[in-house]
């Protein structure tokens, strides 16, 4: 199947055409005549395969031109750099379209972007947040939206924006198509589809949690996090290949650590973003890590959902989450547009259930890779570690078969209290006294 059999319009078809593609992917062929027809859809697919296409396309592809400035289609993500690359990807199809396109996040100045909202918009990307402040205060109205995509909404959940969700569709039409696309699903994510979608129809690709099959995985057994560090420091020394990586850790102050000690040995070549990073930092470093300009980026999950980087050839995993779906979309960053990656996972003793959660959740095993010798163990602990105790599972004790008997014959009476009476009751066999009767 090509995108000439999707009955897309000639401005789609041009745009495709420029940006090289002519075939969809499976999510796209399945949810197209879906979205069209104007139910509610619920997409399922892995990362990379091309969810974000799978909306964009038949939505505008029932763009008419309109002089109205209240936006009608709504597309919320969890992250303001997703905000930024998905006005990107829609601008790429629209060249050939007179639409106009703009999106709105925390962070930055409000009042900016109180500007553009009002001078008229199409489509509109947004934060939860900073849309509920935009719609509250009056600079934006909501009432004409036909269109609501919300991409990662377990993310968004996951990130405390649940309050504001709420809020929103409470503002929102009630007559509208909402269509929801994510790699994974969750209790709570069902619990909003049940309360405010109508009769969605479920769109798979593949199976929620299996790994794509390009990328080579595998994982090293390290005893602590600093022999982490220098177990990352010889791969990154010894294999020339690892020249896009993506490396993450399990915190802000642990990719501070990890990105001190790279610094260190390999001067100018990684650069860092997490959550406590400006705006304008986080963008710029993004923008290095894509056009090539430094060797690695070193972050939290704050990049492991949604964000495009293509061609990361290799992504390190200092820690193994304790949520194996993060583990699945952490690697989704690589083996991209039918191209090979390669996953490398450090695991301590202590995240040793965390790694076998990960490999129930695919269906698979994790090849074990053997520690190399040149690489020195460290002594040094972080104060997480040092209060690790092992779990220490207790053999059930036997119960004891020798020195038990039978109670003897006298021992098993049972007392049956004052014997004249319990003989006269079982003579008479009835109640003596007015008491019993009543």
């Amino acid at each position: 199947m090509t995108f000439q059999d999707l009955n897309l319009n000639t401005p789609l078809l041009n745009a495709l055409a420029d940006l090289g593609l002519t075939e969809p992917t499976p999510i796209q062929q399945k949810a197209f005549s879906v979205i069209m027809s104007g139910r509610d859809v619920v997409g399922i697919a892995q990362t990379g395969t091309g969810k974000t296409y799978a909306y964009l396309l038949p939505l505008l592809r029932q763009y008419t031109f309109s002089k109205q400035k209240e936006p009608r289609i709504l597309i919320l993500v969890p992250t303001r750099e997703l905000v930024v690359q998905m006005v990107e990807e829609v601008k790429k199809l629209c060249p050939y379209l007179s639409i106009r396109v703009e999106g709105v996040y925390g962070g930055t100045n409000i009042n900016t972007q109180k500007l553009v909202v009002a001078e008229g918009l199409d489509l509109l990307v947004a934060t939860p947040g900073r849309l509920l402040d935009l719609a509250l205060t009056g600079w934006l109205n909501l009432k004409f939206i036909k269109h609501l995509v919300i991409d990662e909404m377990d993310e968004m959940l996951s990130l405390g924006f649940r309050a504001q969700l709420v809020r929103l569709f409470e503002l929102l039409p009630k007559k509208r198509q909402n269509l929801l696309f994510s790699a994974t699903m969750s209790e709570d994510v069902d619990e909003l589809i049940q309360e405010y979608f109508q009769g969605p129809m479920l769109v798979e690709a593949v199976r929620a949690g299996t790994p794509l099959e390009r990328i080579e995985q595998s994982w090293y057994p390290a005893p602590n996090f600093y022999t982490k560090i220098n177990l990352l420091e010889h791969l990154l020394a010894q294999d020339e290949s690892m020249q896009k990586v993506l490396i993450f850790g399990p915190s802000k102050r642990t990719a501070e650590l990890i990105y001190q000690q790279l610094e260190a040995r390999f001067p100018d070549q990684f650069d860092l973003v997490h959550g406590n990073k400006s705006q304008n930092f986080r963008l710029n470093a993004v923008a290095a890590f894509e056009k090539g300009l430094c060797r690695g980026l070193i972050c939290t999950d704050l990049l492991a959902r949604g964000l495009d980087v293509t061609d990361v050839t290799h992504v390190i995993n200092v820690d193994t989450p304790a949520d194996p779906e993060t583990y699945i979309h952490r690697i989704g960053r690589t083996g991209r547009a039918d191209k090979d990656g390669v996953a490398v996972l450090f695991t301590t003793e202590a995240e040793l259930p965390a790694k076998e959660a990960i490999e129930a959740l695919m269906g698979k095993s994790i090849p074990e890779m053997e520690f190399p010798e040149e690489v020195e163990f460290s002594p040094k602990l972080l104060e997480s570690e040092r209060f690790y105790v092992p779990e220490v599972k207790l053999k059930e004790r036997p119960r004891p078969t020798s020195g038990f008997h039978e109670k003897l014959a006298k021992n098993k009476k049972v007392n049956k209290g004052n014997k004249a009476k319990y003989l006269r009751d079982m003579k008479y066999k009835k109640p003596k006294s007015k008491g019993k009767k009543r």
